[in-house]
């Protein structure tokens, strides 16, 4: 079997999509087909069913995923190893990370690694940050910058960097937002939200609501801290973030913090990864240097 076709397949499987995952992998859709048609000749077993509107993955397509994964992880280990006999470390790593992320954690440890590892390629997607560890999941990534979540998958690893603090915030300038926040004690239930659509944050929000009987005016879901910041700021309701984004929002102007807001438990925030991929030399060398510039 082709390890471009393997990839090929990994892909579709995440995206279930024909088009999306010709235009992300640089193929022709016609070219896409044929590779998937090779490789459930070979397989003898139907992995997808597709008609002109949906594509859904057969129980063997899952178990060749499965499959498929394992051959690119042995694969990228094996090259990396051979490549580790060499005088310097080379070979990929593709890392997912939000905006913010980005430009602060892992900025640090891009600078540090690239010095160390020069013949290391790096392949960075930004995103939204409650997807993150999707992408580690699907296999679309290496190595991710993430909030852990209380039910952290058993087939990840995780090593924890820094711990942030989870503020509510509600727009600087007068409106009836601010109105709202700013009497005591507020009416939490009469307050609209800007929330995020998923994530670790939006399941902490989900759970305080529970807690405290309220059923809660969502004015917005929205992906991304940076989103709920702008929307705040803008007047549309209030929201919940972690105190390393508003630190480093050029919007922290037009937000305040609300202190008599409850006190929520702190994001710890870390660079999550296959176990799989723990005996990579470039996974390995990624860690080590976060490590020895990051601890909590």
């Amino acid at each position: 079997m082709d390890i471009h076709e393997l990839q090929l397949f990994i892909h579709l499987a995440g995206t279930l999509h024909f088009a999306k995952t010709s235009r992300e992998m640089n193929i022709s859709p016609s070219a896409l087909s044929r590779s998937i048609r090779r490789l459930e000749d070979e397989c003898g077993k139907v992995l997808f069913l597709r008609d002109n509107r949906t594509v859904t993955i057969t129980e063997e397509g899952k178990a060749f995923e499965k499959f498929a994964k394992q051959v690119i992880d042995s694969h990228r280990n094996l090259m990396n190893q051979f490549r580790k006999s060499e005088e310097e470390l080379s070979g990929l790593i593709r890392i997912y990370a939000s905006v913010t992320a980005s430009y602060t954690i892992l900025a640090d440890i891009l600078k540090k690694f690239r010095q160390k590892y020069p013949r290391v390629r790096i392949e960075l997607q930004t995103g939204s940050a409650s997807g993150a560890i999707e992408q580690v999941q699907n296999g679309k990534v290496d190595i991710t910058i993430a909030a852990k979540p209380n039910i952290f998958p058993d087939s990840l690893a995780f090593l924890p960097l820094i711990e942030t603090p989870l503020y509510f915030i509600a727009p600087r300038h007068p409106g009836s937002v601010y109105e709202t926040v700013s009497k005591q004690p507020i009416n939490w239930e009469g307050t609209p939200f800007i929330l995020p659509d998923k994530g670790v944050s939006r399941h902490m929000m989900n759970a305080w609501f529970h807690h405290m009987h309220i059923t809660p005016e969502i004015y917005a879901s929205v992906s991304g801290n940076e989103a709920i910041i702008a929307m705040v700021a803008l007047g549309f309701g209030v929201g919940i973030v972690p105190k390393l984004v508003i630190d480093k929002s050029p919007m922290k102007e037009d937000i305040i913090t609300i202190t008599s807001a409850p006190k929520m438990q702190p994001y710890t925030v870390g660079i999550c990864t296959s176990k799989r991929l723990l005996a990579s030399p470039a996974v390995q060398s990624f860690r080590e240097v976060s490590r020895t510039l990051y601890a909590v």
